[in-house]
């Protein structure tokens, strides 16, 4: 079986829409893109390549496909060369569920819903890395298809725009495998499936009449 893992660029209030430049993503008004951009360093791009360091194929949604296949096809040659050598070797799957995109970059592969991609995840063959695609990856936490993320956290608060998580992930917790602090003050963070969510409890073994008071406050208030 496959793993499935999320590779994403959000800002401190998750936002990630448009990291790499302002004609990537500009619906809905945003305003930022690009906004990662100037927080590129070497640790930066140590950590992007010991990403991609491993056999892999991509897992894209059918924007951030688009964004990739109208750019690394044509990037060899330019600074980051070795990725767009890398995208070229590799099996690319697309998941749209309308069918309506060209796949005519080379090893491009389409899929017409998640429950393709389960099936995919089921088979034998290199983990399956997402790069951006924000509504895929919340489809995939809410099916519960994660299996590791890797999460640069930019220092920024962009105020709104597309997010990383949404209301109905598959709640589980996960285990901070490694991570690294920029020189720009990106924190880098890979986290790997850990299980089911532990809870603990803070309360007095007596609560105060106060207390009560306010739970059955909030009982009323639902």
């Amino acid at each position: 079986m496959r793993k499935i893992i999320v590779g994403s660029f959000v800002s401190m209030d998750g936002v990630m829409q448009a990291p790499g430049g302002p004609t990537e993503d500009p619906t809905k008004g945003f305003k930022f893109g690009g906004w990662v951009t100037p927080y590129f360093d070497q640790e930066f791009g140590e950590e992007v390549d010991w990403l991609f360091s491993e056999t892999f194929d991509l897992l894209l949604g059918r924007k951030t496909y688009e964004i990739f296949a109208a750019h690394w096809p044509y990037a060899e040659g330019s600074p980051n060369d070795g990725i767009a050598k890398l995208f070229k070797t590799i099996k690319k799957y697309v998941v749209s569920g309308s069918g309506e995109v060209d796949t005519s970059w080379a090893g491009s592969v389409l899929l017409g819903d998640i429950a393709e991609v389960k099936r995919l995840r089921q088979e034998d063959g290199p983990n399956l890395l997402t790069q951006g695609s924000t509504e895929l990856v919340q489809a995939l936490l809410a099916n519960d298809l994660v299996d590791a993320m890797t999460i640069f956290t930019v220092p920024v608060v962009l105020g709104g725009g597309k997010k990383l998580f949404a209301d109905g992930s598959a709640p589980h917790s996960y285990k901070l495998t490694r991570t690294r602090i920029s020189s720009t003050g990106i924190m880098i963070g890979h986290y790997e499936r850990d299980g089911e969510i532990k809870i603990g409890d803070t309360a007095l073994d007596n609560p105060s009449a106060a207390e009560a008071a306010r739970q059955e406050r909030m009982k009323r208030e639902g």
